[in-house]
């Protein structure tokens, strides 16, 4: 809650009270705590006061039970007896719900959330895919070969078109972007139907999101408090840390530089934090650590809710100034050196031993340490949070359907836009290359069709000359024949009947005989005379 222009976080058992100065809120912070210490609840309370002063929030529901900010606590036995423990039944405390919008990259329980591939970029995408360094900067250069030619990268279907151009044209490209290997190529797509087939293609795609409709303000001046719903997401870890890791790349490339300001631009609760840096790369954390540090200049509080603190690498860790500890368990050596090392990081308080208490701190009891006015961290302070203005657990489905649909912007987001960018181009070009190819394959199956039309014309025409010719040689020889017959036959008989009267003289015998070789005799001398 807000009072005197400060975010009241907390009471001392004397009675103190203990804020968070406003001013200080864009030097980031850290919530952490054992499961079941209250971490949940005193985000929910830092959230609600940032509202109050009209500044627009992001915080990711993991559990599911931060949309309930939409709506008014009720007085219970026990929020009673709280409220008068820390003496609020009288002072300006009320039970409120605030201005917020839930979100959803399925689209199932909130407005559809999407970003595109090109706005999330190859090093963020490596990471979502769970490329090698190779396969890295093989996406990179398909980047760069998109960019070159002006293909917008929108959705899946445009990077997955993208890799089966360049493996299809490796050759032509090698000599401007070097060798591509086909093998890596295959492995960056593998991943991305991969991410495809766990929801993650719906997150990419238009409408993408407008960084500005995060930053709006309720018409009580109140800021809007942005509930992504991340009980799916969380499934996905890889999925859900790269999503924020591109939200805060995203205000640090959007928003101006404006240095220190009475209160932030914009606050940021990134739930389960640890999933923020697991598996990350070195060039992705120093990524991380870089936007953590300079984000502050652009008026952006950035707060991290996790665990254990170990779970933030030390350059990020030393960038939080604001820090509330709940209770940690040390059931092993290694998380006593984990508890000791988080004591050992607020500023010492004489009056109690840091380590023993964090050890020892109830529900909705914390250490603290905030900065002060001149951005010092202050002493460690034991402390009882206080309780929440908006409802404590999960809302019902007909709420949240509600919620939804009384939106201003859930129209804007709610149907997704297919616009003409790389799939579509190349699904053209590829059909333009399938049309030449036809046309030039049946110009070329038309000349084949011809030239052999005229190759069997010829083999007709030869074999009707032939057949021309081989009548005309049947005629000769049947004429020829016929004409020897005829003359034989003439020949034979004269010579016979010459042969005859030659061997009447022998008796019968010598005219058969005499007519044999004249029929002979004659036929050999017209054969000669005719050439028959």
């Amino acid at each position: 809650m807000v009072k005197d222009g400060k975010i009241r976080v907390a009471d001392t058992k004397d009675g103190r009270e203990i804020c968070l100065l406003p001013k200080m809120a864009n030097r980031h912070g850290l919530i952490a705590g054992a499961t079941g210490t209250g971490k949940t609840v005193t985000l929910k309370i830092l959230a609600e006061a940032f509202s109050q002063l009209g500044v627009p929030v992001f915080v990711a529901d993991v559990k599911g039970d931060l949309a309930s900010l939409l709506f008014p606590g009720e007085a219970s036995e026990d929020m009673k007896a709280r409220m008068t423990a820390f003496g609020l039944e009288e002072g300006n405390f009320a039970f409120e719900g605030y201005p917020a919008e839930l979100w959803d990259i399925y689209g199932k329980k909130g407005i559809p959330l999407r970003t595109t591939i090109s706005e999330m970029g190859p090093l963020l995408l490596a990471r979502i895919l769970d490329l090698n360094d190779l396969q890295s900067d093989i996406l990179s250069i398909i980047f760069k070969i998109a960019d070159d030619r002006r293909w917008l990268l929108i959705d899946t279907r445009d990077l997955k078109a993208m890799l089966t151009y360049v493996r299809d044209h490796e050759k032509d490209l090698a000599g401007d972007y070097g060798r591509i290997s086909p093998a890596s190529i295959g492995a960056i797509t593998r991943s991305l139907v991969a991410l495809e087939t766990a929801g993650g293609d719906q997150f990419f795609g238009e409408p993408a999101l407008n960084i500005a409709d995060w930053m709006q303000r309720g018409t009580d001046g109140r800021g809007v408090i942005n509930i992504l719903d991340s009980e799916s997401l969380i499934q996905n870890g890889t999925l859900y840390s790269t999503f924020l890791l591109w939200l805060l790349s995203e205000l640090f490339e959007t928003l101006p530089e404006v240095g220190d300001l009475e209160k932030p631009r914009m606050v940021f609760f990134f739930d389960e934090a640890h999933l923020l840096f697991k598996g990350a790369s070195k060039t992705l954390l120093e990524k991380i650590e870089q936007v953590v540090k300079l984000i502050r200049s652009k008026g952006v509080g950035v707060y991290f809710c996790t665990q254990n603190p170990r779970d933030i690498p030390d350059g990020v860790l030393s960038q939080l100034g604001n820090k509330i500890e709940h209770g940690l368990r040390a059931f092993t050596p290694a998380d006593q050196k984990a508890v000791r090392a988080a004591a050992e990081s607020f500023r010492v308080n004489p009056a109690f031993d840091t380590y023993e208490t964090i050890l020892n701190l109830g529900t909705a009891e914390a250490v603290v340490s905030f900065l002060d006015e001149e951005g010092i961290p202050g002493m460690a302070e034991k402390v009882r949070i206080l309780p929440p203005q908006s409802r404590l657990g999960s809302i019902s489905e007909e709420e949240r359907g509600r919620a939804m649909k009384a939106s201003l912007i859930f129209a804007r987001y709610a149907n997704p836009v297919d616009s003409d960018s790389a799939y579509e181009f190349l699904q053209r070009m590829g059909l333009e290359e399938d049309a030449k190819k036809q046309k030039e394959q049946a110009e070329a199956d038309q000349a084949k069709e011809a030239a052999l039309l005229k190759k069997e014309e010829a083999k007709a025409a030869e074999k009707e000359a032939k057949e021309e010719e081989r009548a005309k040689e049947r005629q000769r020889r049947q004429a020829k024949s016929a004409a020897k017959s005829v003359a034989g036959s003439v020949a034979g008989t004269v010579g016979r009947e010459a042969g005859k009267m030659l061997g009447s003289g022998f008796g019968t015998f010598g005219k058969r005989l005499g007519g044999n070789l004249g029929a002979s005799l004659g036929r050999g001398i017209l054969s000669t005379l005719f050439k028959l």
